[in-house]
């Protein structure tokens, strides 16, 4: 099983994957040039195998600069403190193991959950 994580918290995963190409997954290691997105694609998950790759935050980037509009999902290892990374590069929502999720519970992703504030453009600009 999963838990998805959002600015709300721990929560069920409320997609249907059931609808045929509605969902694109992609790996971490992904080419953004040679990539292209079916028109009927709702959905991207993008895999971390590792909380140390951060490929997949500038695979989310990349896709919000060009216009991709859909839910965006991170899905593998991501770790609360990445989570307002994550956010800032695109992600709607993080996808966690269970065994993670009982590691670094709700109260962790849920600090990081403000993710708007408390970074360093912020304090720039205040």
């Amino acid at each position: 099983m999963s838990v998805i994580v959002s600015d709300a918290g721990f929560g069920p995963d409320d997609w249907n994957d059931d609808r045929e190409g509605a969902t694109l997954d992609l790996t971490s290691d992904t080419d953004p040039a040679a990539l292209e997105i079916a028109p009927g694609v709702e959905m991207i998950r993008i895999d971390f195998p590792s909380f140390a790759d951060g490929r997949g935050f500038t695979l989310a980037r990349l896709l919000r600069l060009r216009g991709y509009t859909g839910r965006l999902r991170a899905r593998g290892h991501v770790i609360a403190d990445q989570y307002a990374m994550a956010r800032r590069a695109g992600f709607d929502d993080v996808e966690i193991s269970d065994e993670l999720a009982a590691r670094q519970p709700e109260a962790d992703w849920q600090f990081r959950s403000n993710w708007r504030q408390h970074d360093y453009q912020s304090r720039l600009r205040g």
